[in-house]
């Protein structure tokens, strides 16, 4: 009776044993913004510990995300009415992340289907952006799409359908481009390993992006001493318009 329970009490150990394994790696677990920072790649790299070190026939697939940090957001649309472009309309995002990325072996649709796409959220038709409620669902899904399109052209937003390599079965990596106007924050980088349609082992890591130097102090002072801050930035514009203006008139 006593051995019965001993193997009853290690079975989940022995369970979680036989299952796959990942473990992660980041290049950079924090990136500096800098006046001259004019974007970066970082590399998500790891490996798949199979039981026994053993590599199936068909080993299983990676997707990896980097996301982060989240935030409300208020989309505008814009339209021309009589030949000017103005503000129509607009809808408010709970929470949205700033940044959003997803590198896999193959195209995501093939390796997952739809509800597990939607739970760990691997794809941009699949993240929970949160609406701020009270719209129509045809005017939410517009925004949505408005949303996704301008981050994706900002270089903000990214699905990368080959990002992952895989070499013997066992090492991975995937290059994700962080561009310029990156938010700073708190960013997470999440691994998935997939074996036929089924999330089998997934690890995070996370990652810090901040602004430092010059444009640390510029922010910092933003955050604390809003009213003065904007004062500032009032009177320079003000000392730089008279100042263009005196040039001119000097030139003419």
């Amino acid at each position: 009776m006593k051995k019965a329970l001993i193997l009853f009490g290690l079975a989940p150990l022995l369970l979680a044993q036989s299952e796959p394994k990942l473990v992660p790696d980041i290049s950079a677990r924090s990136i500096e913004i800098r006046y001259s920072f004019t974007g970066a790649q970082l590399l998500l790299f790891g490996a798949i510990l199979y039981p026994g070190g053993r590599v199936p026939r068909k080993p299983a697939d990676v997707i990896v995300v980097l996301k982060g940090p989240v935030e409300p957001i208020l989309v505008r649309e814009k339209q021309k009415i009589a030949g000017i472009w103005m503000n129509a309309d607009s809808n408010r995002f709970r929470s949205a992340p700033g940044f959003y990325a997803v590198a896999s072996s193959a195209p995501v649709r093939r390796l997952v289907d739809e509800r597990t796409a939607a739970i760990y959220e691997l794809g941009l038709q699949d993240l929970q952006l949160s609406p701020g409620g009270g719209a129509l669902p045809e005017k939410e899904r517009r925004f949505e799409a408005g949303l996704l399109d301008l981050r994706k052209r900002q270089g903000l937003y990214a699905e990368h359908p080959h990002g992952v390599e895989i070499a013997d079965g066992v090492l991975y990596r995937a290059r994700i481009s962080i561009p310029s106007q990156v938010p700073v924050g708190t960013y997470t980088a999440e691994t998935f390993l997939v074996d036929n349609g089924k999330v089998i082992a997934a690890a995070t890591r996370e990652i810090e992006i901040g602004k430092s130097g010059f444009e640390r102090w510029v922010e910092r002072t933003a955050r604390r001493h809003g009213f003065l801050y904007g004062l500032a930035a009032v009177l320079l514009s003000l000392v730089l318009g008279w100042s263009a203006a005196a040039i001119f008139r000097r030139r003419n």
